[in-house]
């Protein structure tokens, strides 16, 4: 299984024949998943104006709020209005990378919807499904007060369940909840804290198989990679307990003064979460941010709301004080107005790099403090002196795991000439070994894309990426019948300058380009706005550590790309450049949620 899940379940294996306790096997699982933060827009979504694909670096690729569906007939792509700070100002670089950022400074306007759009008519039998996926305000289970909204299976496109539709009162009595709740949150113990989330995370997890098919539902996943997905709560949680608790630092004393330095918890944390891996964003942002003594409101994409929503339960049987964590789900007003709320603190967003720009925009307004992990176009150098098949396996699955919809994915592969046909048809066999079909069904291994707006983008940059030159050598052609299905794809004979390589696009196409300078590959990776993961394949790990210390990347992996047979304290996460403010994960992710007050004593009046 070439899945995130059977990743995570493997490396669990692992630790279970080497005899590790199961907490501690759950927690290096969770480590893997920390790697694997994925980008998708989680707010709003935009109309194209034209077909043209040189907008995609800055267009929305999923959404957690809404969508809407093209006006424009045949048009391939959604695009997105930026507010940039480079308007009337001359952009350096590379030409690709000035017309890139030229782009993005030129974009429609934006329309919005409420939730995702569907021309299936939704029975009273789907109405009441929602009453299977309640709310959570103040500890208690609750209906959505607008109503209720269909969720899709992108594998059949086809309404299953609906969602609760929370009103602009739900959401103001779950931030009022959580701030009622924050001041005895937050002067529990981490200790304290910490096992109440351990107790939450038991509880998800008895409820794994349940969450997991309804993950498979509305996401389109691998049945395995799902579980995987909801496994990896206990360990993310588990894995906190070496990371606090913040302690004061006292950075100087004597007989007559003291300096220390406290964390402090900010108070709401609104979470917004994309649809990709809905189960596992929220379990991190929540977990960093109530450890840290704040209290949160989570709002997971309308396409994938449900498997986030289930967690209520566990957090009411769990005995989590009432308002410390809330879950709400509705569509981009909603969330619009939960990032735009006066008592909300601190925004914490997983999103595309537009939408990161509006909720900064958003946040400027009453400078709310914001962690932004946006979107990636991780570029991979392989070497001359690379075993080709076994890296092969590792940068397929890389490049191609969630069916593409990772934001560390391999998104361009470069490969040194003496190597480059050898590694084609390496990639080739892993490629053929792929089964594509619906994830509730036995050995799929790649799922459908989440949504027909992505699964148009896709297609659309693929197209475009023809127009100038691309041979396919593998996929390239979505198969007939329901669903939103696309094969793995393998493209070469394009370069810096056709979309495809210049932006995201967060599916199963990678375009692979041949280099002859070592230098010169890292001068084309280092040629982008992005700037969130990368990787180096060599034989020469110390070689290959030196030029991962040139990529200008968030992380860097050597012979490994967003899992690997890692250990020791979980690292932080996040972008440089414009994938990404702030860090997720590890003790900075941790103190991400925290702001720094220094106390001076003097000892004598």
């Amino acid at each position: 299984d070439l899945s995130m899940g059977a990743a995570m379940s493997h490396t669990l294996q692992q630790r279970q024949r080497k005899g590790t306790s199961s907490r501690r096997r759950l927690a290096y699982g969770g480590i893997v998943a920390f790697a694997i933060m994925v980008t998708t827009p989680a707010w709003i979504s935009f109309v194209p104006k034209t077909a043209s694909m040189k907008g995609v670096l800055g267009r929305t690729r999923a959404v957690g709020i809404g969508m809407v569906r093209s006006k424009a007939s045949g048009s391939h792509a959604a695009r997105a209005h930026t507010i940039s700070p480079f308007r009337n100002h001359k952009i350096h670089g590379s030409r690709p990378l000035q017309a890139a950022l030229q782009e993005m400074i030129r974009r429609p306007a934006r329309t919005y919807s409420v939730c995702p759009p569907s021309d299936q008519a939704i029975s009273p039998e789907l109405k009441t499904t929602a009453s299977d996926y309640p709310q959570l305000i103040n500890g208690e289970l609750r209906p959505g007060g607008l109503g209720v909204f269909p969720v899709k299976n992108p594998a059949n496109d086809q309404v299953f369940a609906c969602a609760p539709d929370a009103s602009k009162e739900d959401l103001d009595e779950a931030v009022a909840a959580a701030r009622q709740a924050f001041p005895a949150w937050s002067r529990r113990t981490y200790a304290e804290r910490l096992k109440l989330l351990e107790d939450f995370a038991d509880r998800v997890m008895k409820n794994t198989n349940s969450i997991a098919a309804v993950l498979t539902k509305e996401q389109g996943k691998p049945l395995a990679a799902a579980r995987g997905e909801v496994a990896s709560t206990l360990g993310r949680i588990s894995a906190m307990e070496q990371l606090g608790p913040l302690e004061p630092k006292i950075l100087y004393e004597d007989d007559d003064s003291r300096t220390e330095v406290h964390h402090k918890p900010y108070g709401i944390v609104a979470a917004i979460t994309p649809w990709n891996f809905p189960v596992l964003i929220a379990i991190s942002k929540l977990t960093s941010a109530l450890l840290a003594g704040n209290t949160v409101v989570v709002k997971p994409s309308p396409y994938t709301p449900l498997s986030t929503l289930m967690l209520a339960q566990a957090a009411v049987e769990s005995g989590l004080p009432p308002g410390v964590l809330n879950i709400i789900s509705g569509g981009d007003d909603l969330g619009k107005q939960l990032a735009e709320h006066p008592d909300i603190n601190h925004i914490s967003f997983t999103g595309s790099v537009s939408t990161g720009k509006k909720v900064m925009e958003t946040a400027a307004k009453m400078l709310k403090r914001v962690t932004l992990e946006l979107g990636g176009n991780d570029a991979a150098i392989v070497l001359k002196d690379v075993d080709v098949d076994k890296a092969a396996e590792k940068i397929f699955f890389a490049s191609m795991a969630n069916t593409g919809q990772i934001c560390t994915a391999i998104k361009r592969l470069y490969v040194h000439e003496d190597v480059f046909e050898p590694m084609c048809e390496a990639l080739k066999k892993c490629a053929a070994k792929a089964k594509i079909g619906d994830g509730s069904e036995k050995g799929t291994t790649h799922g459908p894309l989440n949504n027909e707006m992505q699964l148009n983008i896709v297609k659309g940059l693929l197209e475009d990426a023809k127009k100038n030159g691309a041979e396919v050598l593998c996929g390239g052609e979505a198969p007939e019948g329901p669903g939103y299905f696309f094969p793995p794809t393998l493209v070469t004979g394009i370069k810096e300058g056709v979309s495809l390589v210049d932006e995201e696009q967060f599916g199963p196409v990678l375009p692979i380009m041949k280099f002859k300078d070592v230098d010169d590959a890292i001068s084309r990776a280092n040629d982008s706005p992005f700037g969130l993961g990368g990787s180096v394949w060599t034989t020469d790990a110390s070689k290959g550590a030196e030029i991962a210390s040139q990529l200008d990347t968030g992380v860097t992996w050597v012979n490994a790309h967003i899992t690997g047979d890692f250990k020791g304290t979980p690292p932080p996460f996040g972008g440089a450049k414009m994938s990404g403010i702030g860090r997720e994960h590890g003790r900075a992710g941790l103190e991400e949620y925290t702001e720094l007050k220094t106390i001076r004593v003097a000892k004598n009046l």
